[in-house]
């Protein structure tokens, strides 16, 4: 089975200070995609510089040639499917057809209260997410959408000359809960996850690695009821947020072995944090671009 490594570039850094170098490194150095965190700001990096996604995408886009690019993720806290379609068609025509959207439900981090609302509850986030995801597909793919939801409406919104992507860009839905799995099997061309959240703290790489199998099994069961085969859907891995946090980020070895292992569950793609001093993020710069550059050798 094809893995394939790719990283997210946190939008930290001013365009003309690190920012535009970082993407351009990463194509480079050879990493099938480069994704950003589509947020407000986010956790310990709230009180520093954090752009916005789409601007860094677009500003990414004409800085680079053949590195795909995309969201981890974009979520309902503080996008409308309607202005959401119209700034994807045009960051897919600026990039010639290079972009995936990373979808989810969202959290309740301070997107979830920055528009001045109250934060949703975990039902109240999937239920606006199971109409925020279909409608954005029916943005994408038609020329002029009118559609009356409980929480989304469109009114003749058009979207020419639509995405260079066909029938529409790639959808890479979030989702552990049967809900979000099953949007993933109707819509997604990939499914991410993180793992299993309440594993990070306590739990142990193998207890983890079971979980994903888990994961993997509850998707696979959400592609039949859909008619869909599961071998049909990239398998993204978030790395970061599992039992092993950082550490198979300290030698190409230690990688090898981690990438190994979920590749033997299915992952088509893992994900990794580009460092971050000082931060949950932190790690070799250069480790990382061994890794970068040799992990998929030792793994063909």
């Amino acid at each position: 089975m094809n893995l394939r490594l790719s990283t997210v570039i946190l939008p930290v850094d001013r365009w003309h200070e690190g920012g535009r170098a970082k993407w351009q490194r990463a194509e480079e150095l050879g990493f099938h995609a480069a994704y950003t965190y589509d947020h407000l700001s986010w956790r310990s990096f709230r009180d520093g510089p954090w752009f916005g996604a789409l601007p860094t995408l677009t500003a990414a886009a004409t800085a680079t040639d053949r590195l795909r690019l995309g969201t981890l993720v974009t979520s309902p806290n503080f996008r409308h499917p309607v202005t959401l379609a119209k700034e994807l068609i045009s960051l897919d025509d600026i990039s010639g057809g290079r972009v995936t959207l990373g979808i989810g439900a969202g959290g309740n981090g301070f997107d979830a209260t920055a528009l001045g609302q109250e934060a949703w509850t975990p039902k109240e986030r999937a239920d606006r997410f199971s109409e925020f995801v279909p409608l954005l597909d029916r943005l994408l793919t038609e020329g002029a959408v009118s559609q009356k939801g409980d929480f989304y409406t469109a009114e003749e919104a058009r979207n020419l000359p639509g995405c260079v992507q066909r029938p529409r860009l790639p959808f890479a839905v979030a989702a552990t809960g049967p809900r979000g799995l099953k949007l993933a099997a109707r819509h997604g061309q990939a499914w991410v996850t993180t793992g299993d959240p309440k594993l990070y703290e306590t739990g142990t790489p193998e207890q983890s690695v079971e979980a994903l199998r888990g994961q993997i099994e509850r998707l696979g069961k959400a592609c039949a009821e859909a008619d869909r085969d599961v071998a049909d859907l990239d398998k993204i891995l978030l790395h970061g947020f599992t039992p092993d946090r950082n550490r198979p980020l300290e030698s190409v070895d230690a990688f090898v072995d981690f990438a190994g292992r979920h590749r033997d569950l299915g992952f088509t793609e893992i994900v990794v944090h580009w460092p971050i001093p000082d931060s949950d993020f932190a790690a070799d710069l250069a480790v990382f671009e061994r890794i970068a550059t040799q992990v998929l050798k030792q793994l063909s």
